[in-house]
């Protein structure tokens, strides 16, 4: 085989799906095919290092780390654009008469076509091409100078290395804003707080500090993108006549380009794409703080010139800021669906994106002392389209003597049943999850789903109906249902009716296996609930366990031994089982059988992640469970290994952060079989 010819085949093939997935995000090959070529190039690279080239896909994995980074003089500076800050029509009313008054076009005459885009939050940047390729990347610094951060956009996978089309100019220069989509951003911070690590304030210095570091492999762990908006020096290529031509041009290079842009004419349109954004904003995927309105025609655009450094012909329609200063007058305590106890601040009402906001979530007990967030605080509130306003930060230097601490309550405010915070954990719980009003519908849909009761029939509908209509209050009261109260709900016929009461009637005839999962004890899932079952045989026996009997049980650790514990010792919980076994729920009981088979994998704890060669999931948990060993969904600190395969999940970085052994499905095999 020709190597160059097959070099320069995989670095075309790689090039072409990086776009397609990146740019038109329509993936024509699998993530595992695109990193077996991506392996064949960089071993060949590797083995013969005068085979890479500037434009190489490989290079998108970060480089040597710099020492600082390099002045940039701009060949074209880098302008700012005007703002208007009338958030509303006016705004586009105002821009259009001066742009009218300069071109000395009156309002008789047609109006002016203008292009409307998006104002992106980010980090404007500069990528000069010289032939189709890129050379240098380079911030926007102060509009004359920049810093050469080219490593870190070669990482960002939405920046093409070779421009597509056979005929290129001689020298282009790109202009467009690297951001961080806001799934990238929670993914990111989500990640970061599982290892212990910095979270990111917010997408825009995400973006901004990614793009600035000197290590250039901490901005390719970074998800990153990429708009082209504009451009700079240009050598050997005709411009099209219009700007919305430029743009359509950069995306038949291979570009990406935003798709949310419109041809307008006149103030009323431009005043109506403000608005029409200004709705969806929340919906974009990605943080703007307002549109950008252009004249679109070029020739236009060099009659009306600049002043003090700014385009005539192009300003910023900003929307309301999304931050705003506040003061903290109580924190208050919500419990969620699934129990978790949320602190929320109560605040002095104020206009945060046009909305009026009075209430801020802290997340979580470690939050609030992060932040150090205290009543009677001065704080910054931000709040982005659609998503619950949070406080970014506390202004200290306002903080009043009389500003007071907050302290997570013992006891759950809605149910006063007793509160757990398990370990390695941020979140607090209330334990009385088949009694609190705040849980109901999720401990009722738990209860009746197929794993556990198993009442056939029992779906959302008919749970939110029956508790919204005070009819349920816990599980027990299910067996309290008949045709006459059933015949009152929405939609339910009296077959539909009769059946229900048929697969109720039949749940009351259930395993010890399915009546523990059924209860919803917190880290109980079904493989562990029939643990239990089986080294226990006797529900009374479970309930009188302490943690170090419950720890005996096999795949059963503090966490959960924990869980178990708290739970079982609430009265409300009690009392709810004393009223199910009192409504018929009754199963088959037996002496415990504590000791395990032995095995070549007896005491140990595996977690499967990712897709394994030859082994499906069910096929690998078999294997393990036929030589002795435990499958647990979550990797923890008992955690004896993970078994990982192609494409593995989040379980592999937590198994890393702990020191969890990481095993191939044949080392797996080699344990079993030495």
């Amino acid at each position: 085989m020709d190597l160059a010819k097959r070099v320069d085949a995989l670095r075309a093939a790689l090039e072409e799906h990086a776009w397609r997935y990146y740019v038109l995000d329509a993936p024509a090959i699998t993530d595992a095919e695109y990193d077996r070529l991506f392996g064949e190039l960089s071993a060949i690279e590797a083995e013969h290092p005068e085979f890479q080239t500037p434009d190489s896909p490989t290079l998108r994995v970060g480089a040597q780390a710099l020492d600082a980074f390099e002045p940039v003089r701009h060949a074209v500076p880098m302008l700012s654009i005007r703002t208007e800050t009338d958030f509303g029509s006016e705004g586009a009313v105002a821009f259009d008469a001066r742009v009218r008054r300069e071109l000395e076009v009156s309002a008789s005459d047609a109006p002016i076509e203008y292009i409307g885009e998006l104002k992106f939050d980010g980090l404007a940047i500069n990528l000069r091409y010289e032939k189709g390729l890129l050379c240098r990347a380079a911030t926007r610094g102060d509009g004359e100078t920049g810093e050469d951060v080219t490593a870190n956009a070669r990482t960002v996978g939405q920046i093409p290395l070779r421009l597509r089309g056979a005929a290129q100019p001689d020298v282009l220069e790109v202009r467009g804003e690297i951001y961080m989509k806001r799934s990238d951003f929670e993914r990111f911070n989500a990640r970061a707080s599982r290892l212990g690590e910095k979270p990111l304030s917010n997408p825009r210095n995400g973006a901004a500090g990614s793009i600035r570091q000197l290590d250039s492999k901490i901005a390719a762990a970074r998800s990153l993108s990429f708009f082209a908006y504009g451009l700079g020096e240009i050598q050997g290529w005709t411009l099209p006549e219009t700007h919305a031509g430029v743009l359509d041009a950069l995306d038949a290079m291979g570009f990406p380009v935003c798709r949310e842009r419109a041809i307008l004419h006149g103030p009323a349109e431009l005043a109506e794409f403000h608005r029409r954004v200004g709705e969806a904003r929340s919906r974009l995927g990605f943080d703007i703080d307002g549109v950008v309105y252009k004249v679109n025609s070029l020739a236009l655009q060099r009659r009306l010139g600049f002043v003090s450094r700014e385009p005539r012909w192009a300003v910023a329609h900003k929307y309301p800021p999304e931050e705003a200063y506040s003061t903290v007058v109580g924190i208050d305590v919500q419990v969620g669906r699934t129990g978790v106890l949320t602190p929320v601040a109560r605040l002095a009402p104020v206009s945060v994106g046009g909305v009026v906001v009075s209430n801020a979530t802290l997340h979580n007990e470690d939050e609030v002392r992060r932040k150090d967030v205290r009543v009677g605080d001065t704080v910054v509130v931000r709040r982005a389209g659609d998503v619950i306003p949070e406080i970014v930060r506390v202004v200290v230097e306002k903080r009043p003597d009389s500003a007071s601490e907050f302290v997570m309550p013992k006891t759950c405010p809605v149910c006063a049943s007793a509160v757990e915070r398990v370990e390695d954990e941020a979140a607090v719980r209330c334990t009385a999850g088949l009694y609190c009003p705040a849980q109901r519908k999720q401990a009722l849909l738990h209860f009746a789903s197929r794993r556990a009761i198993d009442i056939e029939g029992l779906g959302e509908r008919i749970i939110d109906q029956l508790v919204d209509g005070a009819l349920v209050e816990t599980p027990a009261d299910l067996y309290r249902l008949d045709s006459a109260t059933l015949a009152t709900l929405e939609r339910m016929a009296e077959k539909s009716a009769a059946n229900l009461l048929d697969a109720i009637q039949k749940s009351r005839k259930t395993t010890l296996a399915r009546f523990i999962y059924a209860l919803g004890i917190r880290n109980v899932g079904i493989s562990t609930a029939k643990d239990l079952a089986r080294h226990f045989g006797r529900f009374d026996d479970l309930v009188k366990a302490d943690e170090v009997a419950l720890q005996r049980v096999d795949d059963v650790g503090p966490v959960v031994a924990d869980s178990i514990v708290c739970f079982l010792k609430e009265a409300h919980n009690l009392e709810v089982i004393k009223r199910l076994k009192d409504a018929g729920i009754s199963w088959e009981e037996g002496d415990g059988a504590p000791s395990a088979e032995e095995g070549a994998l007896s005491g140990k704890t595996f977690v499967l992640t990712g897709t394994l060669p030859t082994l499906s999931r069910d096929d690998a948990k078999a294997l393990i469970e036929a030589a002795g060993g435990r499958v647990s969904s979550s990797v923890s600190k008992k955690t004896g290994y993970v078994v990982a395969g192609e494409s593995p999940g989040s379980k592999l970085d937590r198994a890393n952060a702990l020191g969890v052994p990481v095993l191939s499905e044949a080392q797996l095999r080699a344990l079993i079989s030495p």
